[in-house]
């Protein structure tokens, strides 16, 4: 089981998305900054987060959620959770 994931910086204006196996984990390394891509820009907190079976369909979701719709989707959902 894959989960594809978005975190956001709580104070910058900065969205990460990723996919992985164990989401706990991977957000605890970002929040630790062993993760040189979002070092600079901790702490984060999760703002969405999906499961897919396969690591192939896992990719197609963090590819769409990375295009600009999806970026444009996941600000639509930080800025609802302020």
């Amino acid at each position: 089981m894959y989960y594809v994931y978005a975190i956001s910086s709580l104070g910058h204006n900065y969205i990460y998305v990723g996919l992985t196996q164990d989401i706990e984990k991977r957000i605890k390394r970002h929040n630790d900054g062993r993760e040189r891509t979002t070092k600079f820009y901790r702490p984060f907190e999760l703002i969405y987060s999906e499961v897919c079976n396969t690591r192939m369909e896992a990719r197609t979701r963090e590819k769409y959620w990375k295009s600009g719709i999806g970026k444009e989707k996941l600000r639509k959902i930080r800025d609802s959770l302020k």
